[in-house]
């Protein structure tokens, strides 16, 4: 059986020894792994790794580097006189060496999700139903039924039931212990939240419920009722609290670390509705950082609402965030260009032309049609006669209408609507592409090109 020498840092060690540990029996090899003294192993460099082999291990029959590494590696070889591989970037690729399917596979998560109807009570049944499709449409595991404060809602059961009986999972945040006990026994598995304030009832509810402080910064009283909750033997998962900016947010924050720290094994669940719907702030990225702490910190599951219209969004944003968040902790991979679909204001990378190209292209054209073209702060429309630039899509449509008065009412629409597409994109940081629908990550709702509208005979304007 072949005997192989893997080399790495001390980061990736872990990521490498759980890969090899599988690999080896699939493929049949024997091997050893060198964990050499540095952070990152993309620093290491062919002539750093021989000053610090002092000797390689008998009878191995190759070398592998796994890893960014750069250099010649046959200067490694030389000294060694064994083979050497460096590669690849990703050490979760290395099963593809040898043949096998690469481990690092995206799209898994860990994290539930819980999302809210906001004032169930106030919906129809049908409503209610038809709301919760869509969340479960976009990513809800449960759907949470938001009570109104104040008030006792006496068909609770009633719709516990009607969602249940449609396969969805239901908890019910609400601190009425008669609405409660009328849920939990319709079917509902989980109860936001408890405390020193109605513990004594839940004990009768039969189901997980989420322990909480009595104020957020009393982590005294959360202590209590966990330890209440686990002498009479009720399922229960922490959430410590997140608070609004200006509020404590970062306080609590620190709490939630605290609390993961003095109970490394316990379920915590991490209320996220506090952030996204009190800040008026594009809710995507504040959705992910969220995501990739409760990722770090081992946060099984978030609560999420989705009634502001700046955070309507928050149960998909949530969902893609969750495996983006996975696979990059897990894997120790930077989540970069790995799944865009949460760059929904500005693209990746602006890609330009230049002007030497339009120049060349405008001499190259023979026909009457427009291309539209948007970047570094210009628009430009380019045809068989005509090279027009300005960055005002009004002046630039001008100086079309005074070459060609005779642009049909139709394709001036067409036009216009190109042009505004176009500078929203020069405003925005995208990417521009005539007859192509602007990149909205998970937003993008693609378009009927204006060819397949139109078509090309009989349309003397048409651009193709």
């Amino acid at each position: 059986m072949p005997r192989y020498l893997f080399i790495t840092g001390k980061l990736a060690e872990p990521v490498v020894r759980d890969v090899l540990k599988t690999l080896s029996s699939s493929v049949g090899f024997e091997y050893e792994l060198l964990v050499l003294n540095i952070t990152v192993a993309a620093l290491m460099t062919p002539e750093w790794v021989m000053r610090r082999l002092e000797k390689i291990p008998d009878k191995v029959d190759h070398i592998y580097v796994p890893g960014a590494c750069q250099g010649d590696w046959s200067v490694l070889e030389k000294a060694t006189g064994v083979s050497v591989t460096p590669g690849p970037q990703d050490v979760r690729d290395l099963p593809e060496l040898f043949g096998k399917k690469s481990t690092l596979d995206y799209g898994k998560y860990s994290i539930e999700i819980i999302a809210e109807i906001n004032h169930a009570p106030a919906l129809t049944r049908e409503q209610l139903l038809e709301q919760a499709r869509r969340f479960k449409q976009q990513g809800a595991d449960v759907i949470d039924l938001g009570c109104i404060p104040g008030n006792t809602w006496l068909e609770i059961g009633d719709a516990v039931r009607c969602l249940k009986d449609e396969g969805f999972r239901v908890s019910l945040d609400t601190f009425n212990v008669q609405e409660v006990a009328w849920g939990c026994e319709a079917g509902a598995e989980l109860v936001l939240s408890v405390s020193s304030v109605n513990r004594e009832a839940c004990v009768d509810w039969g189901c997980e419920v989420v322990a909480i402080p009595d104020q957020p910064h009393d982590l005294k009283s959360l202590d209590e009722t966990i330890e209440f909750l686990a002498s009479r033997q009720v399922p229960y998962r922490i959430d410590p609290v997140l608070e609004p900016i200006g509020m404590g947010f970062g306080a609590s924050l620190l709490r939630y670390a605290e609390i993961r720290k003095k109970y490394p094994a316990f379920a915590m669940m991490m209320g996220i509705g506090n952030l996204t719907e009190l800040t008026e702030v594009d809710s995507a990225g504040v959705n992910l950082i969220l995501m990739a702490l409760c990722q770090e910190w081992q946060i099984s599951s978030v609560l999420t609402t989705a009634v502001a219209n700046h955070a309507r969004s928050s149960v998909i944003e949530c969902d893609i965030a969750r495996r983006l968040a996975y696979h990059s902790v897990v894997y120790q991979r930077i989540p970069k260009k790995v799944d865009d679909r949460l760059l929904t204001l500005r693209d990746r990378k602006l890609r330009a032309f230049g002007n030497s190209y339009f120049e060349q292209l405008a001499s190259e054209i023979r026909d009457r049609h427009y291309r539209l073209f948007a970047e570094t702060g210009t628009l430009h429309a380019l045809n068989g006669e005509s090279h027009f630039a300005s960055s005002d899509p009004f002046q630039l449509f001008d100086e079309m209408l005074k070459s060609d008065p005779s642009i049909e009412a139709s394709h001036a629409f067409y036009l216009g609507y190109e042009l505004c597409k176009a500078k929203l994109a020069l405003q925005l940081g995208k990417n521009y592409v005539q007859d192509q629908a602007l990149r909205w990550g998970y937003l993008t709702e693609e378009e009927i090109s204006h060819r397949a509208r139109k078509g090309q005979e009989g349309d003397t304007n048409a651009t193709p």
